[in-house]
């Protein structure tokens, strides 16, 4: 599988190690930055790059998925959420691994790497990558309605507020 990686510089190190360990397992690793360690640098740039080739590969039918890092991850999780179908799940523990790929369909997770050591963001990451999208309706309906709402910025008879 190919895995789009971004961070900030809170997340350089721990991203560089964790490169390795998807290496290791097998993936192609795209790497969207930073290179170099950047006390004051600016990570929307980096996220939203990597969600838009995970966004791009998947609608050319590559396997694809992206993993962003920060600090804590919500910033990260926030700008790759701008990227038009994007469904990124901040992750903290084994189960929200699971539940973002079973029940969101998530296609790229946002880990703080001031939260987590390296051994528990790796078994985060392998949880999510494991985990197959449910297909249950109820969850297909909701992504559904999430995805019609990006487009339309409506949900049909759902009296959404605009």
């Amino acid at each position: 599988m190919r895995i789009h990686i971004a961070t900030d510089h809170a997340g350089l190190e721990f991203s560089e190690d964790l490169q390795e360990h998807l290496r290791a397992a097998g993936h192609e690793v795209i790497d969207h930055g930073p290179k170099d360690y950047d006390p004051i640098d600016d990570y929307p740039a980096f996220c939203i790059n990597a969600a838009a080739a995970v966004v791009r590969d998947q609608q050319a039918g590559i396997e694809a998925l992206g993993i962003v890092f920060g600090g804590s991850g919500n910033g990260e999780q926030i700008a790759a959420n701008k990227v038009k179908g994007v469904r990124a799940a901040l992750v903290w523990n084994q189960s929200t691994a699971q539940l973002a790929r079973q029940h969101n369909d998530a296609n790229v997770i946002a880990i703080g790497a001031r939260q987590h050591t390296v051994d528990e963001a790796k078994g985060f990451i392998d949880t999510f990558i494991a985990e197959p999208f449910s297909f249950e309706e109820r969850h297909v309906r909701r992504i559904a309605q999430l995805a019609e709402y990006e487009a339309t910025g409506d949900i049909a008879g759902k009296n959404v507020d605009r």
